[in-house]
Order: structure tokens, then sequence, then C-alpha cells
């Protein structure tokens, strides 16, 4: 009897560490056994390196969830989402640029967030305003890890070299025109070997043209509610004049000057670019030369910055125990030390307002010139984000490359990009 009594409670202990090594038993599963869930995003090393620390931390709070991250090209993501939502077998929880959120609505790739777990009342409390960009019809459809905002970078040592001070960036238009003049260097046959101004109308300069300088110079980019397009204006012709005048009239720069405008700045040829926080930790690893923030010179004493991020939100075809997993997976991707560590790996900025707006962070020199710009930065309605973008982008081209007047640039793309809006309105 002895024996089997030992034998009997030998057994009980070796199921007991069977069923919690399988979640069973594990304070932190989700029902009755083990779930694993699929989180997507698009490749970009930082935020998939800061990614595989958040989930480390989740899954070791979680012990029954285990999360596997896929990734894909940007060129390719949206379209791998879309093919396995045709194959029902998409992410239980995905990445998705704010811009895209009706579309995703539109191709039943999202779902909402469940009020229970997600409150309006507390997001709206807890979030900078710009989350706000993730609401249809009263309901929320995701939530940021951080946010985006733009702001100068420019070369201490270029401003020096030039005889000006590497502690006094510009803080107007014209005083960005008369340093990018000063820094700017050309041979004998008029090529650059060195530009004032870093220039990309593909990455961040169609931003920086319809939602920053539109807005100094007193437009804005659509209606308030997004369904009408607002640039073909004055202010509009005035900021796209300047835009575009860096290249044609004060000749501070030059499209595709090495090859994109990121390359000329880290490879210490450029003296200025205007860029996102995205940016901050690759521009971290120069070591040829000293380079600094400021927040974006004014028109005439206006300040506009552009807000954006790329959200996290719960996938269509989650159910059941994977719903439930996506849910916690999903509140703890956009909580406070999640944030942490998204400013610590990537360089964006904390979408709560707790962890954002501290003290050393609002004084940082890198940091606080894009907490600050998230003040009165604004984040306009978009339906189709890349249709959209790119007309922007050929609007600017036309004149550039074609020498098309303004005026009519600014009329031909109005026209262009309301009938995407229409079109879409109409669905």
């Amino acid at each position: 009897m002895r024996f089997a009594t030992i034998a009997r409670l030998a057994l009980r202990r070796q199921l007991l560490a069977a069923a919690i090594a399988l979640g069973i038993l594990s304070s932190g599963s989700v029902g009755a056994r083990a779930v694993e869930i699929q989180y997507w995003q698009y490749v970009f090393d930082t935020r998939v390196q800061a990614m595989s620390e958040v989930i480390k931390q989740f899954e070791a709070e979680n012990p029954g969830i285990t999360v596997k991250q896929v990734t894909f090209p940007y060129a390719d993501y949206q379209t791998r989402l879309i093919a396995a939502k045709a194959a029902g077998r998409g992410p239980d929880v995905m990445q998705l640029f704010y811009g895209w959120l009706d579309t995703f609505i539109a191709g039943k790739l999202v779902q909402p967030l469940p009020k229970a777990s997600f409150k309006d009342a507390e997001i709206e409390r807890d979030f900078f305003p710009i989350v706000s960009a993730m609401k249809r019809g009263g309901q929320y459809y995701g939530l940021p890890t951080a946010v985006r905002s733009m702001a100068l970078f420019y070369n201490k040592d270029l401003f020096q070299k030039a005889g000006l001070d590497p502690d006094k960036p510009p803080q107007t238009l014209d005083e960005l025109v008369a340093a990018a003049k000063a820094i700017t260097k050309r041979d004998a046959a008029g090529n650059f070997q060195q530009v004032g101004m870093a220039l990309d109308i593909a990455r961040q300069d169609h931003n920086w043209w319809r939602e920053i300088l539109l807005r100094q110079y007193g437009g804005e980019s659509y209606s308030a509610d997004g369904s009408k397009v607002a640039y073909n204006s004055e202010a509009g012709a005035r900021s796209l004049e300047f835009y575009t005048g860096l290249q044609k009239l004060h000749r501070v720069g030059q499209e595709g000057f090495m090859d994109e405008g990121q390359a000329a700045f880290r490879g210490g040829l450029a003296g200025m670019v205007v860029d996102g926080t995205f940016r901050i930790a690759s521009y971290k690893t120069i070591q040829g030369f000293k380079w600094g923030v400021a927040e974006l010179p004014t028109q005439d004493g206006r300040k506009a910055n552009f807000g954006s991020y790329f959200a996290n939100a719960i996938g269509a075809s989650a159910t059941g125990e994977k719903l439930a997993a996506a849910e916690k997976f999903l509140a703890f991707i956009s909580s406070e030390k999640a944030m942490t560590i998204w400013l610590d790996k990537v360089g964006e900025l904390p979408a709560r307002r707790a962890v954002a707006l501290t003290e050393a962070n609002i004084k940082d020199p890198i940091y606080g010139p894009f907490i600050r710009g998230l003040d009165y930065a604004a984040t306009p309605p978009m339906v189709d984000e890349a249709a959209q973008r790119q007309v922007s982008i050929d609007m600017i081209n036309t004149v550039l490359l074609k020498n098309t007047p303004i005026t009519e640039a600014l009329a031909a793309a109005a026209t262009r990009e309301q009938a995407i809006l229409d079109k879409f309105k109409g669905k």
C-alpha cells in the first residue's frame, strides 16, 4: 500500500507538471489551454526589434499566450493582409497606418474594439487627440503604441563651416532659405556637391507641403469631415510655390541627390532635412558629425505640424480564445510599459500623454521639438492614403520636371483627389 501511494503521488506530480507546461493550469492562460496568436507588421528593423522585446515581456506576464510576430516588406504588406483574409487565416492583431482605416473597415479586415475592455472615455483622457482618427461611427478600431510628428534635423558642423550659429537653427521659412543657401555648394558645372536642404517628395516632403506648409500659409488640406479637398486655394498655391522654389528658384537642393533625402543627411552632405520621429534611431548611429533637432520653421508666426501613427487593431477573424488573447495583447502593446520600450528602441513618441509629457522628454534636445509639435499637430482624415499621397507626389513632380504652372498643377491635383474621395464615399 505504501509503495502504491508513493507511485500515485509521483504520477500526480508528473501530470501536474505536464499540465503547467502545456499552459492548462497557468494563471495567465486564456480559457482551458494555451493559445497562440499572430501579430503582423511591415518590416522596419527598429520596430521589429522593439516588438520582439514587447512580446517577450507580454509572454512572461501571460504564460498561457504565445505571440508569433510575422513581418512583410512594406510594399507587400496590404496585399498579404487581403490575401490572408480571402483564405480565412488573417492575423489576430495587426499593424495599420491610420490612413488605411477606412479601406480596412470596408475590406472587413478589422473589428471594433470591445468597449468593455477599451472604454472611450479612458482612451480620450489618456491618449493624444490624434487617436480620434481611429474612430468611426462611435467605435474605436485600433490604438497606437507610438505617435509621430515632424521636425527639422540639421547638421551642426555644416552650419558652423558656413558661418552660421550651430546652436541657432532657423525659426522662420525665410531663415531656412538663407541658411540653406549658405550651406549649398556646387562645382564649376553647377552640379551639387553639398545641398542646403535634402529634398525627397516620395518620403516626407509631400506631408511637409500638404499638412504643414499649407497651414502655415493659412490654408487647410481637407474639409473638417475629410469629404472635400480644400488645398486648391491661394494658400495652397503659395505653399506649393515655396516648396518647389527650393529647387527651381533658390537651388538649395535637388530631388534625387544621393538617391534619397535621408541618405544625403546621413552622409553629411545635406545641411537640413524635414523628417519624422521614426528617423531618430537611425540618425543616432551617425558618428561623422554633430546634429540637432528643432521645431519646424514658421511662416508669419504660424506653427503647424503633422501627427501620424501606425495603430494596432484586432483582426476580423479573431474569435473565442484568440479574440480574448488578442484583446490582452492589444492592451499590453498600447500600455505605458510598451511605450517606454518603443521610445527607447524606435525613437517614436509615446501615444499616452503621461509617458510622453514628462519634464525630461519635453526638455530633451532630440525628443523635445517633436513632443512640443504634437500640441499643434493635425491628423487629416484619409480614405485611401496611398492614392491620396500619390496625387501630391505627382503634382509636385509635374511642377519640378515639366514646369507645369503652380495653379494648373494644383487644380488638376484637387480634381483628381476629389474623385478619390467621392468614389470612396459613394461606396
